[in-house]
């Protein structure tokens, strides 16, 4: 969905950046700079002129950090203004290292957005530190129900109390992408990949297929005699430059498969669950791929050569990725892209972490009233079609998603891998708690250390009992 460094994918929307600093943003007027902002990914943009502003209308400012997404959006939001002719709303895009450091000083200074794109790794604190309004009383929003998004979408924008903060914008899942190209080479069609299974214990037909897709530097497949597993022309399964506590595009599908939950309570848990044998055992097997030489080994890859760039030089077979994603691998040259779905798990089905981002309102806003209906618009069957004709995502209504499927069947992809998962509840949400900062900082080194091969699954336990320790 956007075009960010995440530890758990090259270009990702999901972790929370750290990087200090950020110049004034730039107040570029009209739809030209508005189309400027949409092509430069790292640029900070703006559109809605004050000039133009009707005689008494109101203004209130909207931000978003994906360029990706800012056409759909500036659509949507420019059909909201001809209906609202009272309202203007200024649209500021900025890139993903600016964003949050930029929205912090600026709840600090009194002189935020009005309305914004949320995470769920930050909506927990922004809740705390009361920088962001409850949506519960805001007449435009009465009659946005639950039961318009996708399920679970709500849930994960409300807090123990059930009041919500954010109306959900969209959502994804994760799949299985790869060049059809390679696929054909190597005399395999797409239907090998669908119905794959794997286990903790040997792997199952997923990992047979990685030891076929897997070549060493002598042209020995990872399943033939005479393989060389230290030394690999091509991984069977490629690897983002780092991977999180979430492993969001990376193990967290193969231990959710498991039956697996991230806490003790689909969402606001209190314990993690890092310790249970099921975790460690995909650690091990995940991890372990490194071993037999199907999977690259820690630092292989940095930022400079993300997934796609692996897809698309053949140093990996098969990536999984995130729905935010497809576009940007769609695009890459050279290569057709082929999206299957995950390997069914131990519990039966395949399974994804289903995450999405909300609109959330600030506190400090003097137009909540405004925003409300931005946003309640946004969240409409109206917008959503609009939205998922243009969107590189799924937006979180069924009319958006269904809007967006066929505009990527109308470029020749088929989506559905992804979308599936949350048509048949093959999903596990995203783990939302409180402290997830302080999980990140406790949890990074186990992850790392695993990949590495210095230390088992079952050494998690140790920094799950640290994890517990600050709920309590």
């Amino acid at each position: 969905m956007t075009s960010q460094n995440h530890p758990d994918s090259a270009l990702s929307r999901r972790p929370l950046p750290t990087r200090p600093g950020l110049s004034r943003r730039r107040l570029l007027q009209g739809s030209a700079a508005l189309a400027a902002g949409a092509a430069g990914a790292g640029a900070l943009a703006a559109c809605g002129a004050d000039s133009s502003a009707p005689s008494g209308a109101t203004q209130i400012d909207y931000w978003l950090w994906d360029a990706n997404q800012l056409p759909a959006y500036s659509a949507a939001i420019d059909l909201f203004m001809e209906q609202n002719p009272d309202i203007v709303v200024r649209i500021t895009q900025m890139g993903w290292d600016d964003y949050w450091t930029k929205l912090t000083a600026s709840f600090v200074a009194e002189a935020g957005p009005d309305a914004f794109t949320d995470h769920l790794a930050r909506f927990p604190e922004f809740v705390n530190l009361g920088v962001i309004a409850p949506l519960d009383g805001l007449a435009a929003l009465e009659d946005v129900a639950a039961e318009q998004f996708q399920d679970g979408l709500q849930e994960l924008w409300s807090d123990q109390s059930g009041t919500r903060y954010g109306i959900p914008k969209d959502y994804d899942t994760i799949a299985v992408l790869y060049d059809q190209n390679m696929l054909a080479e190597e005399g395999l069609a797409p239907e090998d990949l669908e119905n794959l299974d794997w286990n903790p214990e040997d792997g199952g037909s997923f990992e047979r297929m990685l030891a076929r897709l897997t070549v060493d530097t002598n042209g020995v497949r990872g399943d033939e005699e005479g393989f060389d597993p230290t030394s690999i022309a091509r991984y069977g399964l490629g690897a983002d430059a780092g991977t999180d506590y979430t492993g969001q595009t990376s193990w967290s599908p193969f231990a959710l498969s498991t039956g697996w939950t991230f806490t003790d309570e689909p969402t606001w848990g209190t314990r993690f669950n890092y310790d249970d044998e099921r975790f460690a055992a995909t650690m091990d097997w995940y991890f372990g791929l490194v071993d037999k030489g199907f999977f690259p080994p820690f630092g292989t890859f940095g930022d400079s050569s993300p997934t796609q760039s692996q897809l698309q030089s053949g140093s990996a077979a098969l990536v999984t990725v995130g729905s935010w994603m497809i576009s940007t691998f769609a695009n890459m040259e050279g290569m057709e892209l082929g999206i299957a779905p995950l390997p069914t798990g131990p519990a039966g089905t395949p399974v994804s972490m289903f995450n999405g981002l909300g609109d959330s309102i600030s506190a400090q806003s003097t137009h909540k009233e405004e925003a409300a209906r931005l946003i309640a618009f946004l969240a409409s069957d109206e917008a959503q079609q609009v939205i998922g004709e243009r969107a590189p995502f799924f937006p979180a209504t069924d009319v958006g998603t269904e809007a967006a499927i066929e505009a990527y069947s109308a470029r020749g992809l088929d989506v559905t891998p992804f979308t599936d998962r949350v048509a048949r509840g093959e999903t596990g949400l995203y783990p939302l708690v409180e402290n997830s900062a302080s999980i990140a900082s406790i949890m990074q080194a186990a992850f790392d250390q695993c990949w590495m091969r210095q230390i088992d699954g079952a050494d998690f336990a140790s920094y799950n009992d640290r994890v517990n320790a600050l709920f309590e």
